[in-house]
Order: structure tokens, then C-alpha cells, then sequence
């Protein structure tokens, strides 16, 4: 049976959450703050060269961030003179497709050189984040531009146009080179994405036009300013995740936010019409996250100790230089079928383990202590497992055989930090002091504030999110607190039960939305 995925996007004021699920399973959880600008894997900058390392053959280069970036010299590509030159001739009263067009791609630049010999401190380099800043490092640059599409990866300054190895027809391999050649305007190259495999041309030249545009788009501000600074981003994370996750076993993309939601219709429209009917405005009062499981899942997902099936559990650690996790069995029985029962065991932990790798981005090296098992066999099969479990992880990764002592090695692609999310939760009623007032004087705090909405404001229409235990408090019976409210202050109050709240967490806001309470 065919997994069905959604995607669930929720949008609020100060940052956008995108959770993917799977068979209603959470395996992919990504935040995106829409305050400000964290620098992002696909960011490209306009920076400044401060520092030659020459014993590293490196450069730090300044791209605004409070931590110096790093190129190292064989990160600057093969055409980086092109680059260069262009840099440097353009100015805003110059033509500056006319110069981009002209400039001789070539010759390469030498695979043993020195990067004292091509940067110098204070050039303005064109760089594109391929590594974001982590614990104390910067982000690590590269000076080979691309600009990824769903179906397309655009390369300026380059001349070759290959398609992917996993379009196995010779024919359509040639069908989409010969196509691409053709719309191709000059001094750029491409790689054909194994999504292009039967795409009309239509699709394929506005996807390339788009990329070549926003490319384009980008030369007015360093022809201008000559200064550090951001070019263009990456889609966002929404668009991001779809571009490399698309494919006809989608089944729904839920968005709560109307901006975003044209957003994503226009970009489905363009990289997939036949799947743009699948993208739907979530318009229900509960919240999406809550509406979907989203919330629980996260919350019994991301903490230290994540349970498994038998009564096992995983115990995850990170430390700066690695993740460390540990399988234990917890009440499973001992008998003589004990080998049997570990590597069932074993078998689950595997499944969680590649689940809770993809959900947190866990990167560097992951150490995994496994149940032991003497069955050399056993030992082998879970490995080829692990092998297969892993293989739906977008990112780079290498699984080892486990060691005699059941530790299992696996390296992964870290390209930004991994997620951490706190699970735990100031006690509700102290408040983390270790004093409380009494818990059933609760409705009489709210009261207060709604007799000032209500009465003092004159708001007519309240709504009053709060726990669902405090929410079943709040609302039980014929005539509950909620039914005398309404008649005493004459005012509608609707409450929407927020799973996320802790036990007597309450807060008012309007009718459209507006918080109440400062």
C-alpha cells in the first residue's frame, strides 16, 4: 500500500511551522521565523572577503553575519574568474545583460592553486551559503552559484547541461538536453532533475525562466551598492520542502494563512499544475496543528527519553561532536526465545531511530547502542534494515555494520543545526516558584479579566482559549461557569481548547482574532 503523505503548515505572527506527516505519522518537523533573516543553506550574498588563510587554503569572507563565513578555495568553482569579472564591470548606467552575456566563460581555475593568488582582502565576492552557521562556526560558502528548481538546477557561468543519473531512458535523457539547449540564454548551464522525466516543454521554460529571472533580478543591487548583502533567498521553507518532495503520492497540503496558501497554489502551479487541486485553506477555529495531531506528536516525539513498542524506549543524547542513542528493552520478557525478542526489539528502535534522525536533522556522526545479540545473522539483517529505513532521508548519510558490542556508526549530512524542541513545561500552577494559590479560585481570575473585556470595554464578543481539562472545568453541565458568564456580562464567549496550553493556561482575544491579554 502507497504511504500517503500531508503536509500541514501552520502560519503565525512571529514564525511558520511545516510539519510533514506520513500515514498521519510526524517525520519531518522544520520552523521558519518570518521575523528578520537567519542565514539559510541556498542564500546567496554579495560578501566581503576579510581574511586569507593561506595554511588552509580558505578565506573568511563577511556576509553580515555576527560570525565570519568560510570558502575554502576549491568551494570557489571552475569559472570563478567569470564570476569575478562580472562583479567588477558592472555598475547601474551599464547594460548588464550585455556584459553577463559577453564575458568568456574560462579558463578554469587550477585544481592545486592558491587562494592567495585569486582573493585579496576587501574584493566583494558573489557566495551562496551551502553550510548554515553552527554552534561557533560560521556558515561554509561556496562561490559556484546554482539556483534549484523543482524540475531544473540553474547554473550561471557554466556550460554544461547534464540529467540525472536516475532517468534511466536514453531517449528521454536526450529529449530533455536537447530541450533545455534550446532555451538556455547564453553563459548558463543546467542539471535536468529526475522530476523533469516526462515534463512537457511549457513547464520546463517557465521553471527556467523563473530561475534565470530571479538571477537576473538579483545584479541591480550589487551594480548599485558594491556592498555586503543579501541577493535573493531560497523559496521559502514551505516552497523548499515541496520542490523536493512533491510527487504524486502527496495527497494534501493543508495551509491556515491565505498569503501562503496563494503562495504554494502558485508555486504548485508552476512546478506541477495536475497537483495544484491538492492544496487547501485550513479555515477551522481549533488549531491546525491540534486539528491534525501535529501538537501531540511533537510533544511525545522530541523529548529525551522517546518510547517504542514492548514497552522499550530510546534514550537520545547530543553532544557538540555527536548523537548518542540508546536502545533499551524496558519490561520485555526473558525466555528462551531472548535472542528472537532483542532483535524484534531492535527491529522497532530501528524504525524510531530513522524516524527521530529525519524529524530532528540530526547531523555529523550518530552512535546507536543496540540491544546485544549473539546471532551474527541477526547482527546482519538489522544492519540491511537500518540500510532501508534510511533510504527515504533526503540528506547525505552512511550506515556502518554494527561492531561485535552492537554499536552501530552512522554519518549524515549536517548542513544546519539539528532541532531541538523543549518538552518540558513550568509547573502551571507555581509557576516555578514552589508556592501556589489555591487551583479552584482559577475561574474567579479569569472572571476578573472578563468582567474588564466585557465590562469596562464593552467587548461583546470574546474568545477564550484554555486546556481542554480546564476548557471540561469550564463548560460541564446545563448550567456551567461559561452559561452564567454569558448571561451575567450579556457577551458571546466561545472556547477553543488548545492542546499545547498547560493545565490552567487561559488567554481572551477578540472575535477576529486579536489578543487580549498583554
Amino acid at each position: 500500500m502507497e504511504s500517503v503523505k500531508d503536509l500541514i503548515v501552520d502560519v503565525n505572527s512571529t514564525e511558520v511551522s511545516i510539519a510533514l506527516m506520513e500515514n498521519h505519522r510526524l517525520i519531518e518537523f522544520n520552523k521558519e521565523s518570518s521575523q528578520g533573516h537567519s542565514y539559510s543553506v541556498g542564500d546567496v550574498y554579495l560578501g566581503k572577503v576579510k581574511k586569507i588563510l593561506p595554511a588552509l587554503n580558505a578565506a573568511f569572507v563577511d556576509i553580515g553575519d555576527e560570525k565570519e563565513a568560510f570558502v575554502h578555495y576549491l568551494d570557489l568553482g571552475l569559472y570563478f574568474k567569470a564570476f569575478d569579472e562580472f562583479v567588477k564591470r558592472s555598475n547601474p548606467n551599464s547594460n548588464l545583460k550585455g556584459i553577463y552575456s559577453h564575458i568568456k566563460i574560462g579558463p578554469v581555475l587550477e585544481k592545486e592553486g592558491r587562494i592567495e593568488n585569486v582573493l585579496t582582502p576587501g574584493q566583494m565576492i558573489v557566495v551562496q551559503i551551502v553550510k548554515e552557521p553552527i554552534s561557533t562556526k560560521g556558515s561554509r560558502l561556496t562561490a559556484e552559484i546554482s539556483l534549484a528548481g523543482r524540475n531544473i538546477v540553474l547554473l550561471p557561468f557554466a556550460e554544461k547541461v547534464s540529467v540525472s543519473q536516475k532517468i534511466s531512458s536514453k531517449e528521454e535523457k536526450r529529449r530533455l538536453e536537447a530541450l533545455v539547449r534550446n532555451i538556455l540564454p547564453k553563459n548558463y548551464g543546467a542539471i535536468i532533475r529526475t522530476a523533469a522525466e516526462g515534463k512537457n516543454a511549457a513547464i520546463l521554460d517557465a521553471e527556467l525562466m523563473s530561475l534565470v529571472e530571479k538571477w537576473e533580478n538579483s545584479w541591480k543591487k550589487f551594480a548599485l551598492y558594491k556592498s555586503v548583502q543579501l541577493l535573493f533567498t531560497e523559496y521559502s521553507k514551505t516552497t523548499t520542502i515541496l520542490r523536493d518532495l512533491l510527487n504524486d503520492s502527496f495527497s494534501n497540503i493543508y495551509v491556515n494563512d491565505e498569503n501562503v496558501y496563494d503562495e504554494t497554489r502558485k508555486y504548485i502551479s508552476l512546478i506541477s499544475p495536475e497537483q495544484e487541486k491538492i492544496v487547501k485553506l485550513y479555515k477551522d477555529s481549533e488549531p491546525i496543528f491540534d486539528h491534525f495531531e501535529v501538537t501531540r506528536q511533537i510533544k511525545s516525539s522530541f523529548g529525551k527519553v522517546v518510547p517504542i513498542k514492548q514497552g522499550a524506549y530510546l534514550v537520545i543524547e547530543h553532544t557538540e561532536a555527536l548523537h548518542v542513542i540508546d536502545v533499551n528493552s524496558g519490561t520485555r520478557s526473558k525466555n528462551k526465545e531472548q535472542e528472537q525478542n532483542t532483535y524484534d526489539v531492535n527491529r522497532y528502535a530501528a524504525e524510531e531511530i530513522a524516524r527521530q534522525i529525519r524529524l530532528r536533522d540530526m547531523g555529523g556522526i550518530v552512535i546507536v547502542d543496540f540491544i546485544d545479540m549473539e546471532s551474527n545473522e541477526h547482527r546482519n539483517m538489522l544492519f540491511r534494515y537500518m540500510q532501508e529505513l534510511m533510504q527515504g532521508d533526503r540528506a547525505k548519510h552512511n550506515v556502518l555494520p554494527l561492531t561485535k558490542f552492537g554499536l552501530m556508526q552512522i554519518t549524515r549530512q549536517r548542513v544546519r543545526p539539528a532541532t531541538e524542541i523543549n518538552t518540558t513545561e513550568v509547573c502551571p500552577v507555581c509557576h516555578g516558584t514552589g508556592k501556589i494559590s489555591s487551583s479552584v479560585v482559577i475561574d474567579e481570575a479569569i472572571e476578573r479579566r472578563l468582567s474588564y473585556y466585557a465590562g469596562e470595554k464593552g467587548v461583546r464578543s470574546l474568545v477564550l482559549k484554555v486546556s481542554p481539562i480546564l476548557g471540561a472545568y469550564l463548560s460541564r453541565g446545563i448550567f456551567s461557569i461559561l452559561y452564567r458568564w454569558k448571561r451575567k456580562y450579556k457577551c458571546s464567549i466561545k472556547i477553543v481548547e488548545v492542546t499545547d496550553f498547560t493545565v490552567l493556561q487561559n488567554e481572551f482575544y477578540t472575535e477576529t482574532g486579536d489578543k487580549l491579554d498583554s
